[in-house]
C-alpha cells in the first residue's frame, strides 16, 4: 500500500473518530510519521489536515448544538480560539514530548469521569440538597486549559472536554457531543492559522491533501452516523473510544 493511500485511509478514520467520539489525532499522527514526517511536522500537518473534516462535522451538527451550562457559546468559542492559538505557539517552541508522560494519565482520568461523572454529580447534588454546577467562569477557565492542550497536541482533547462537562455540569455525553465538535473545530482553526504561517506543515503537500480529503469524507460520514445513533449507543461508542485511546496511549508510552 502506498504512503498516499495509507494517509488517505488514516484521514477517513481520523475524521470519523473526531465526529463520533474523538481520538482522531491518534490515527492521523502515527500515519504521517510512518510516511516520513518528523513528529512536530506531523503534529502540525495533522491539525491542518483535520480542520476541514471538523468543519464539515460541525456543519452537520449545527442544529444539534446545546449550550454548556450557563456559559455563553460565543465566549466558549472565543476561549477555544485563543487557547488553541497559544497551544500551537507552544508546539513550535517547546519539545514535542513535553506532555507524553502526562497524556495517558489525563486520558485515564477523563475516561473514569466519562463513565461515572454524571452519577457522581447526581450523588453529590443529592447530598448537598442542590445541584452541582461549574460557574461560567470556571467552565471558561477549564476550556482555556483544554484549548491550549488541543493546540499543542490535541490527542483526545474532545474526550477530556466531555469529561469536564460531565462531572462539572452533569452534561450528558450525547447532548454535549455536537458542542465538543464545534469547540474542537475552533481550536483547530486557530492552531492551523499559526501552523500555516510559522511551521513547515505544507512541506509535504501530497500527504497533506490525501489526509485532508479523507478527513472531510470521514467527518461528514461520522457526524451523519452519530446523529442517527440512539443516545445510549452514542454514549457507549464515546466511552469505548475513550477506553481504547487510553489503553493505546499507555501502550505507546
Amino acid at each position: 500500500m502506498s504512503e498516499t493511500v495509507l494517509v488517505l485511509l488514516a484521514g477517513v478514520a481520523a475524521g470519523a473518530l473526531n465526529a463520533i467520539g474523538g481520538g482522531g489525532t491518534f490515527v492521523a499522527l502515527p500515519a504521517l510519521v510512518a510516511a516520513g514526517l518528523s513528529p512536530v511536522t506531523a503534529n502540525a500537518s495533522s491539525t491542518v489536515a483535520l480542520v476541514p473534516g471538523s468543519v464539515a462535522s460541525a456543519w452537520v451538527y449545527r442544529r444539534d448544538l446545546a449550550p454548556v451550562g450557563d456559559t455563553s457559546t460565543w465566549a466558549l468559542t472565543a476561549v477555544s480560539v485563543i487557547g488553541g492559538g497559544l497551544g500551537a505557539g507552544l508546539l513550535l517552541v517547546l519539545p514535542a514530548v513535553s506532555f507524553d508522560a502526562a497524556v495517558p494519565w489525563l486520558l485515564a482520568f477523563a475516561t473514569v469521569v466519562l463513565a461515572f461523572g454524571r452519577r457522581v454529580s447526581r450523588a453529590v447534588s443529592e447530598a448537598r440538597g442542590r445541584a452541582v454546577g461549574m460557574s461560567p467562569r470556571a467552565v471558561l477557565a477549564g476550556q482555556f486549559l483544554l484549548a491550549v492542550y488541543g493546540g499543542y497536541f490535541g490527542g483526545a482533547v474532545g474526550i477530556m472536554m466531555l469529561a469536564v462537562w460531565s462531572i462539572g455540569l452533569g452534561l450528558d455525553t450525547s447532548t454535549g457531543n455536537p458542542m465538543r465538535v464545534a469547540q474542537i473545530t475552533a481550536i483547530y482553526l486557530s492552531a492551523t492559522g499559526l501552523f500555516l504561517i510559522a511551521s513547515d506543515a505544507l512541506g509535504a503537500p501530497r500527504l497533506l491533501a490525501a489526509m485532508l480529503a479523507g478527513a472531510v469524507a470521514g467527518g461528514v460520514a461520522g457526524a451523519w452516523i452519530a446523529r442517527r445513533l440512539p443516545a445510549w449507543l452514542l454514549r457507549g461508542v464515546i466511552l469505548t473510544t475513550a477506553v481504547t485511546m487510553t489503553v493505546l496511549y499507555f501502550l505507546r508510552g
